[in-house]
């Protein structure tokens, strides 16, 4: 008998999404599905509605998402306000194009500034995308113009995206094929003080780190860049949060060899970091350039890139054109995203909260041998997994028998770091701490259970 389709009937009707089993979705999906698309767990976690910081599965098991869909969902799923601009945009006009007026356009646009300006003042100018890749390859485009230079400085341990571009910045082999790349992107260390050399106070490592960059200006370059590019934190590479030092000193090596300043916040935008909206203002650093996506749509494919008036002058006379870069839809739900934020004060509540599951995340590390480190900041953490504190040999297998573990405890983790050794922890901006509770008690529970 064949199965039902969820398109069938507009009501999306409980029977018809319970007619799959997992089983049969998985079977289907490695068969019709590009093999690079990679499931978590041992037995994959098959969603079938979600609210606020929950997940729910196809027999109703409730799993607080700690992994936030990747760092997509920001302000909770499916909140009431989200959901209301939303399904109000789309009953309107789902689609027109940029080459018409429509006002949701700059509506946003004019909100989003608003929020991004206490980072650099003059940051006015906004192209909106449907994914941090496009952002990232538009702020290449605009450094290149602006400059009229072609060489970039990216940091190990980053990830900027699967399009060529943003390969090209990413800065670990995991992520990147076997084809040849943009020439002209060099990759200096990133500032992971977990790892810093034996001997070296982490004041010292930051100060070498950064100074690594003019090296490689100097010596790799023709010693004029068009930009440096950073994740203020490092997501997939593991939560690499650098010391105070690190960024103010690249900003002036970079600035001291004419470059721009590219902050790519795909990950640490949106208040993820706690209090600040972006995540390079913890570092005091003006960016030039502002790449944004996943929390930005709270899972409505939507990028943004904001830009000075001076840079963005740099594209006067030539085209760039997204199909569905800020679509009336994407726009709805951005802006919501945005007055969600102001109105429920979630940046603080990232800090709040997030400070306060950090303590209980040390407090985790005292008496289990398999942490080596957490690290973060606001609700974006890290828990490094390592077989030996002393050789720091990373527990990568490990790792995933935690996760499963704290799956059947109905907690969700995401993974990252090149040797796959660094628990996420970065769920929805309203997680409350009574969830921050259940997130180091499963935590510590699956650890022990490992060990």
């Amino acid at each position: 008998m064949a199965k039902a389709s969820i398109l069938e009937k507009p009501e999306f009707s409980k029977d018809i999404l319970s007619s799959w089993t997992a089983e049969e979705v998985l079977e289907a999906r490695q068969k019709h599905i590009l093999p690079s698309t990679l499931t978590y767990y041992t037995k994959p976690l098959m969603v079938s509605r979600a609210e606020g910081a929950y997940l729910y599965d196809e027999k109703g098991k409730k799993y607080l998402d700690a992994f936030a869909g990747v760092v997509t969902v920001s302000i909770g799923h499916c909140h009431p306000h989200w959901v209301k601009r939303i399904q109000y945009q789309i009953g309107t006009f789902a689609h027109s194009t940029t080459l018409y007026l429509y006002p949701q356009l700059v509506e946003f646009a004019q909100k989003l500034i608003k929020m991004v300006k206490p980072a650099n003042p003059a940051l006015d100018v906004c192209f909106f995308t449907n994914a941090g890749c496009e952002a990232n390859e538009l702020a290449a485009i605009l450094a290149k113009n602006y400059t009229g230079r072609s060489e970039f400085l990216a940091l190990r341990h980053s990830f900027h995206g699967r399009t060529l571009m943003a390969m090209s910045f990413t800065g670990q082999s995991l992520w990147r094929h076997s084809m040849p790349y943009v020439f002209g992107v060099y990759h200096a260390p990133a500032n992971y003080t977990y790892r810093r050399p034996e001997g070296t106070t982490p004041k010292q490592y930051a100060h070498w780190c950064a100074d690594e960059v003019e090296e490689i200006i100097k010596y790799s370059t023709s010693g004029k860049i068009a930009a440096y590019i950073a994740e203020p934190i490092a997501g997939f590479g593991g939560v690499i949060d650098p010391e105070p030092d690190y960024f103010p000193r690249v900003y002036e090596i970079v600035k001291k060899h004419g470059g721009l300043f590219i902050s790519d916040e795909v990950q640490t935008g949106v208040g993820r970091t706690g209090k600040k909206f972006l995540g390079i203002e913890q570092w005091g650093v003006r960016p030039d350039i502002v790449t944004m996506a996943k929390g930005l749509g709270n899972g409505y494919p939507l990028g943004a890139v904001v830009t000075t008036r001076e840079v963005a002058e740099s594209m006067r006379g030539k085209v760039h054109f997204n199909t569905f870069g800020g679509s009336p839809v994407a726009m709805a739900a951005g802006l919501a995203v945005l007055e969600v934020l102001e109105k429920e004060k979630l940046p603080q509540n990232a800090a709040e909260v997030g400070g306060y599951l950090k303590q209980k995340l040390l407090k985790v590390m005292e008496n289990q041998s398999l942490v080596g480190e957490v690290r973060g900041k606001g609700l974006m953490l890290g828990v490094e997994l390592v077989k030996d504190k002393k050789t720091k040999e990373p527990a990568s297998q490990e790792l995933l028998k935690v996760m499963d573990l704290a799956k059947e405890r109905g907690l969700v983790l995401g993974k990252g770091g090149m040797a796959g050794n660094v628990l996420r922890i970065k769920p929805p901006l309203c997680i409350t701490k009574k969830e921050a509770d259940f997130i180091a008690e499963v935590l510590e529970e699956s650890l022990k259970r490992v060990r």
